[in-house]
């Protein structure tokens, strides 16, 4: 394992006993942690490049325990049982997880890691955002190259406190992405908070000129443009015409191609090329 501190990390967590523990490891390796009466772990989507079997990275999403990996997601339950503190720990808690969880792989080289930031912890952390998970990261030997943090969807009036909070991050040496509900949105928040990354929601109607006109700003200022989301063959016939249209690469992450699973080389092991019809999710 290349990462000194996370392999003498995950040494002391193979010695100790689960009880009264907050994180520890279950036979297979994973690190589970303990939230309230829940006990979670991570899963992994794949974020890939349109067209391609490329992938650039992993977005990782908190699941509750399961031995067959199928966990349920519990994070809106578990969150309004919280108050803010408690919510910014539950936070905290699945990023730590997600970190260890994805970079314990192999297979996990070159690909970057996606972690998403809480709406409450722009309010509830009252400064120096990304303080405390860059000090995990730094005595685990973790690359923090390699981890984008995602913002959430805001409201129009809380535009000035998604920049506050992606220039406090950017100091603690991250990248930012930002969560858009369809590219006119993401237009505006290119200029507002000049993100690294924009993920587009395709849920919304995908309109050519909006989306058109985004990916010629996102390519002239070197912001890579993810769509995800994409869960049909019709929203992948739009992308894939507004690609045809503007030359520019397009990303994209959804169900269309993969359910989020624990293990990245099970992910990596699919066909070649993107398949058209959608995977099934899980009940």
């Amino acid at each position: 394992m290349p990462y000194q501190g996370l392999e003498h990390y995950l040494t002391r967590l193979y010695s100790t006993a689960q009880a009264g523990t907050r994180v520890w490891l279950d036979a297979e390796g994973r690190a589970t942690g303990r939230y309230f009466n829940s006990t979670l772990t991570s899963a992994f989507q794949p974020i890939r490049r349109l067209g391609s079997d490329e992938v650039i990275g992993y977005e990782g999403f908190a699941r509750s325990y399961s031995e067959t990996d199928q966990g349920l997601c519990l994070w809106k339950l578990l969150d309004h049982a919280a108050n803010d503190d408690e919510s910014v720990e539950l936070d905290r808690l699945c990023r730590m997880l997600h970190s260890i969880n994805f970079f314990r792989q192999p297979e996990s080289e070159g690909s970057d890691l996606y972690l998403s930031v809480h709406a409450r912890l722009l309010a509830a952390v009252d400064g120096n955002h990304g303080t405390a998970f860059s000090r995990i990261l730094k005595m685990l030997d973790l690359p923090q190259r390699r981890v984008v943090l995602q913002l959430p969807v805001i409201v129009e009036h809380q535009g000035w406190l998604a920049n506050y909070v992606a220039d406090n991050y950017r100091r603690n040496g991250f990248r930012i992405a930002m969560n858009a509900i369809d590219s006119l949105e993401a237009l505006k928040l290119i200029d507002l908070v000049r993100p690294e990354v924009v993920k587009v929601d395709t849920r919304q109607t995908i309109h050519d000129g909006p989306a058109l006109r985004l990916l010629e700003q996102c390519a002239a200022r070197n912001i890579r443009l993810i769509f995800k989301r994409v869960e049909s063959a019709e929203t992948l016939d739009s992308l894939g015409r507004i690609a045809a249209l503007s030359g520019v690469p397009i990303h994209a992450q959804g169900y269309l191609w993969d359910l989020p699973g624990a293990s990245i080389s099970a992910v990596r092991r699919q066909p070649g090329g993107l398949p058209l019809q959608p995977a099934r999710a899980a009940a």
